[in-house]
């Protein structure tokens, strides 16, 4: 097997060198990762200034870019080679509910997805880096299991809780939670004595019930959940191709 890996913590994370060390024994595993945290960069790409590619000194290639930037610059001429899964993570922190929306972790797996390879995103349900060696193994664990159940390409969106890997309950499939708004910004002054602005932490979730990732995670166990791309609301095309003409 063949593994493309990233993230938007930065290729110097735990996360990426944890998740690595994981895999190697069962693939072969190339990673391209942003140059430094990019957390919360979403699906963006950069058009406007060229990218540059370097190698650390572990062999991980790094980019002066988003997650998306590396995934992409990858498949469309970095690599030698179509890789036979996209890996993004593993993550500081989770990514569930509204969270997807925003994560670099997710765009990175996004983009593979989009090029039809199927691809994975792994997050901690907490920052700190806890117990990311369990993380790590269960993330090889749901590699090597594979989702021949699946239609591919598929695109999983999978959060670990941060706890000792006898304490992990079990693997369980989520649908998505949602979040009360944002927390509102954080007002600042520079050096200069300038209002700035730093953006406020998300809003607490608001759907978490049964079934959801947030529940799902809060009672110990890894979740799971497949995610989409198409933005139609089909409801209301259907009310939009009766009323207009």
């Amino acid at each position: 097997m063949k593994i493309l890996v990233s993230n938007d913590d930065g290729y110097l994370a735990p996360g990426i060198i944890a998740l690595v060390e994981a895999l190697r024994p069962i693939a072969e595993v190339v990673v391209v990762a942003p140059d430094s945290n990019r957390s919360g960069s979403s699906n963006s790409l950069t058009l406007d200034r060229p990218l540059s590619v370097y190698r650390a000194d572990n062999g991980f290639y790094f980019v002066n870019g988003t997650p998306s930037d590396c995934v992409h610059v990858a498949l469309t001429g970095g690599l030698a080679f179509r890789p036979d899964l996209v890996v993004s993570g593993i993550n500081q922190g989770q990514n569930m509910g509204d969270d997807t929306l925003y994560s670099g972790t997710v765009a990175a797996a996004t983009e593979g997805f989009l090029f039809g390879i199927p691809a994975i995103a792994f997050s901690q349900a907490e920052k700190g880096w806890a117990h990311i060696d369990c993380a790590a193994r269960i993330a090889r664990e749901i590699v090597e299991r594979g989702f021949d159940m699946l239609q591919k390409p598929y695109l999983l969106n999978i959060n670990i809780p941060n706890l000792p890997y006898e304490q992990i309950k079990g693997i369980r499939a989520a649908r998505l939670g949602k979040r009360h708004e944002s927390e509102p910004v954080i007002k600042a002054l520079d050096p200069q004595g300038r209002e700035i602005f730093w953006i406020g932490p998300a809003g607490k979730a608001r759907d978490a019930g049964e079934g959801t990732d947030f529940r799902t995670v809060a009672d110990g166990f890894v979740s799971v959940t497949p995610l989409q791309i198409d933005l139609t609301h089909a409801l209301q095309l259907e009310v939009l191709k009766k009323d207009l003409p």
